[in-house]
């Protein structure tokens, strides 16, 4: 990152007023010169006075050393050098203070002031010694040489200083100005980028629950079920050899469709995590924080609205679902209420999640009870709720590990389209799931 304008100052390390060692070199120097000019004019200012020589140098060295403060005080430089223009000294002095003046950033009134006093003293003082000379005999010009020559040389010393000066400070404000808005703009170009990497980050958290919640919803159902007829399969292996191989075909079938909807997901995992790498391994300028900023949160919000990773189930699924649990053993008794119509994807996607992952619960933590299944078409919103009684105690658990978060799962789809989503016992001991989901 660039330095700031606070930055170039102590960079430079100059001592005093001086923001660099260089200017207070140059400063001096002109301090110096223009000392021994006023010092060398002092001479015939002190025969012309009637005051010792010596003052008069003295004076000179004085009023010419004012310039060693040009930077910090440039109108207390031109004001010594419009009060020595009557002792004609100080041409460096006037000339370089002017120009200081013109460049500091003062109100133009005051610059203005300053230097229409300056000039009109130079035209005083040239049109008073002009006539002098010319009445001494020391000139033979016409009349209007004085004042013309008064004129010009009042313009030669006081305009160009002057309009240099307002040039160069006009051009290093435009600079200042310029590197503020440089400095301002990485500012919150570096804010823009920790903002995208945050929202890059809380995008990827995103999809990354997705993701979990999509596996869990593939997985833990299919799985619950084989294990729940691999349980059965054992137990009638022996003694009911037809009904084993149905269960073993069952269990067969669920795997197969478990794998299939497994590789459906890996595979568009693969192909859209290639172009994910690639966006990521590509280098974004800093200029483009903001498009990467849009494209992250683009990305977010199509997360959160339910995108679906492929094809995902249908209400017309439910019979099926609900049927391959009571082969599992479960009675399982499904109503349908309203008229059945066709929802948007994600609708009737999450209304099935949530009646798989019911169902699964009831396989893990209340085999064989009876469980019923409600559906609900109405007006604007679907409503679905899976209720089971308390488990028969002559019915044990197939010992289906739980993860806990199939319930937060079931909340989060529902919440992400607008929906309300309850859970919790029963007063008879058992327990219930329920959702209403909009519509639209």
């Amino acid at each position: 990152m660039t330095t700031t304008g606070e930055d170039h100052v102590t960079a430079g390390g100059g001592p005093w007023w001086w923001d660099r060692r260089r200017s207070a070199v140059f400063d001096v120097g002109l301090a110096v010169v223009s000392a021994l000019e006023c010092a060398l004019e002092g001479v015939p200012f002190a025969w012309e006075a009637g005051i010792p020589v010596p003052a008069g140098v003295v004076f000179g060295l004085l009023a010419g050393s004012v310039l060693l403060v040009r930077r910090k005080w440039p109108i207390a430089v031109v004001l010594v050098a419009i009060a020595v223009t009557p002792a004609s000294m100080g041409l460096l002095l006037g000339v370089v203070g002017l120009y200081s003046l013109a460049a500091a950033d003062l109100p133009r009134r005051i610059i203005g002031s300053l230097a229409g006093m300056q000039s009109l003293g130079v035209l005083i003082v040239m049109f008073v010694r002009l006539r002098q000379d010319a009445a001494r005999g020391d000139l033979d010009v016409g009349d209007w040489i004085v004042p013309f020559a008064s004129i010009t040389m009042a313009l030669g010393v006081t305009a160009p200083p002057l309009l240099l000066g307002l040039y160069v400070g006009a051009r290093r404000r435009l600079m200042e100005s310029l590197r503020e808005r440089a400095d301002s703009l990485e500012r919150e170009l570096q804010l823009l980028a920790e903002r995208a990497e945050e929202r890059a980050e809380w995008a990827r958290g995103e999809e990354r629950t997705r993701i979990a919640r999509e596996m869990h919803d593939v997985v833990a159902h299919r799985v619950s079920l084989m294990v729940v007829h691999a349980a059965a399969l054992q137990a009638v292996a022996r003694k009911d050899p037809e009904k084993a191989v149905r269960n073993a075909a069952l269990v067969g079938d669920m795997g197969r469709q478990a794998l299939t909807e497994l590789r459906e997901m890996l595979g568009v995992l693969r192909s859209g995590g290639d172009g994910v790498l690639r966006q990521e391994r590509a280098s974004v300028p800093l200029a483009a924080v903001g498009a990467a900023a849009a494209a992250a949160a683009s990305r977010a919000v199509d997360a959160g609205a339910g995108t679906k990773l492929g094809e995902g189930p249908c209400l017309s699924e439910i019979d099926e679902l609900v049927g391959q649990s009571a082969a599992a053993g479960m009675v399982v008794d499904l109503s349908v209420e309203g008229e059945v119509r066709v929802y948007a994807p994600e609708v009737e996607s999450t209304a099935y999640r949530v009646v798989q992952e019911a169902l699964t619960n009831v396989h893990k933590h209340a085999a064989g009870a009876k469980t019923y299944v409600r559906l609900a078409h109405r007006v604007s919103e679907i409503a679905m709720q899976v209720e089971n009684e308390p488990p028969s105690g002559a019915v044990s658990s197939a010992g289906l590990p739980s993860g806990g978060n199939g319930l937060v799962g079931m909340k989060e789809r529902v919440s992400a389209l607008g929906g309300v989503f309850v859970s919790g016992p029963t007063d008879a001991g058992g327990f219930r799931v329920s959702a209403v989901i909009p519509a639209s």
